[in-house]
């Protein structure tokens, strides 16, 4: 899963939300150095990480993109999904996708001494671009993919990615839709993240 959704499924805890957001640039036993709240971020992002990678819905998922993308199809899964959060976020909390994107900047930073040097070097676009909001443009899906493949390994091909998503789109929906529901009760019933959602969404959807 990408930025938006780790900040999701963070909960309301804001050390544990820093610490999930940064948790790809925390290697080893560095984490330990951190307060206890941001390590439980920390280790909560690799366990989401562990889980989604393993998911038999996120590998479905990620077989579509194999021909374009390899070894890397499931980060680009990661984004596509972080897209139908965006997307459909009245679904899975009871704040505005925007209120909830301004808060999270702010929690960040006020943490912004403590943050790794990577992520203090993207955070100032990250914020003034809205980007986590623009995952749920299309448009907005492939500039992240344009940016990903500029900064990172990450194969420059986001034409062929749109063209996988909107020539799929209804399956990656679903895929989602029934990931996000065995995502939720992991991190609430494994972690004990209160998730604000829609009356108990994770509770009703998940059985």
């Amino acid at each position: 899963m990408n930025f938006l959704a780790h900040l999701y499924l963070s909960g309301d805890s804001e050390k544990v939300k820093v610490g999930n957001f940064i948790g790809d640039y925390i290697k080893g036993k560095k984490y330990q150095k951190y307060h206890p709240e941001i390590q439980k971020g920390i280790i909560l992002h690799r366990n989401i990480d562990h889980f989604t990678d393993k998911h038999p819905l996120v590998v479905k998922s990620s077989q579509k993109l194999k021909d374009g993308y390899g070894r890397y199809s499931g980060v680009v899964v990661d984004l596509i999904y972080d897209h139908f959060l965006a997307n459909y976020w009245s679904n899975y909390h009871t704040n505005s996708i925007q209120d909830f994107v301004t808060k999270s900047h702010e929690t960040l930073v006020r943490n912004y001494l403590i943050l790794p040097n990577k992520v203090k070097m993207f955070l100032p676009f990250l914020i003034q671009s809205r980007r986590l909001e623009s995952y749920a443009n299309i448009n907005g899906l492939q500039t992240a993919l344009d940016i990903m493949a500029r900064r990172t390994s990450l194969p420059d091909n986001s034409t062929y990615a749109i063209e996988v998503l909107h020539n799929n789109y209804q399956e990656f929906e679903m895929e989602f839709k029934s990931f996000m529901k065995d995502v939720l009760i992991y991190v609430v019933d494994e972690h004990k993240i209160n998730v604000a959602t829609p009356n108990g969404w994770h509770l009703n959807e998940g059985k």
